[in-house]
């Protein structure tokens, strides 16, 4: 946790929060120095974060 943390440029316990909920939504740049410092794709991360049920459009207020 430590060399990723490091790796990242962010603190070992704002790490601990992400991943324990404490900090539910991290900022941008935070989740990408961690896919960076992870060398995961950012792409990725999105696709397993995104809602998988596709929306309905919305009707026609007219």
């Amino acid at each position: 946790m430590t060399d990723v943390a490091e790796a990242a440029g962010i603190s070992v316990e704002t790490l601990r929060k992400i991943e324990t909920g404490r900090i539910p939504t991290p900022a941008f740049f935070t989740v990408a120095a961690l896919c960076e410092a992870l060398n995961i794709s950012l792409d990725s991360v999105a696709d397993s974060s995104s809602d998988s049920t596709p929306r309905q459009p919305e009707a026609d207020a007219s």
